[in-house]
């Protein structure tokens, strides 16, 4: 299932990690009821991309038989370790970026994408990888911050990330991409979606969309 071996490049954001996983924690009363309505009802083998400190995984469902999480930031990734350790459900961890997945065509339920589309250099070629190793069918689980749909934010956002300033202090994170765009473009079927805010809604990571989408039937 899992082509092992060096993720090609190498990813480091060693300020910005520290931060993230000082404030994942400090925010989980807030954020853990969406990450359990992320995952909710999950069965089978599940992929998880840029997994982060691992965060998730203590709302993974005891349905779920195995989850690949993928984490190319060595600081991150080494928190992710120490996470799947105390997992509900078996979690192995490994270097990998979204482009190219080190994983064979077809073989997992759902694939988990949470805080994590907004960072790759690639998302067209993230969602084409998903879209390729998941079964026909299956789910794509979404978390993301969104452009959003006020125009004098939009705008604020559009600078942000043409300036290269907020990519660089986030870690590479972009706050002005129009994800659910990117995921029907990709030829997923998206079936739910609802936004929300995490923290002030002034911030220029809100708004957040949480959702569903479905790989189409073989032939689809």
């Amino acid at each position: 299932m899992i082509a092992l071996g060096p993720a090609p490049g190498e990813v480091r954001h060693p300020v910005f990690a520290r931060s993230f996983d000082r404030l994942s924690q400090l925010m989980e009363r807030e954020v853990g009821g969406c990450r359990e309505e992320l995952l909710a009802g999950l069965r089978g083998r599940v992929v998880e991309i840029g997994a982060g400190n691992g965060i998730n995984f203590q709302h993974y469902p005891d349905t779920v038989e195995e989850v690949v999480a993928l984490e190319p930031e060595p600081y991150l990734r080494g928190k992710a370790e120490y996470a799947a350790r105390g997992a509900p459900v078996k979690v192995s961890v490994h270097d990998g970026v979204a482009t190219p997945l080190p994983l064979n065509d077809g073989r997992f339920d759902a694939a988990i994408a949470s805080l994590v589309l907004c960072t790759v250099p690639d998302p067209a070629g993230a969602l084409a990888e998903l879209r390729r190793v998941l079964k026909p069918g299956a789910e794509l689980r979404f978390m993301e911050h969104v452009r959003s749909q006020r125009p004098r934010k939009a705008r604020l956002q559009d600078r942000l990330d043409r300036s290269g300033i907020w990519p660089l202090v986030a870690g590479g994170c972009h706050c002005a991409r129009s994800t659910v765009c990117a995921i029907e473009a990709a030829g997923f079927l998206v079936e739910r979606v609802r936004s929300f805010d995490l923290g002030p809604s002034w911030l220029v990571t809100n708004p957040h969309l949480l959702g569903r989408a479905r790989s189409p039937d073989r032939g689809g």
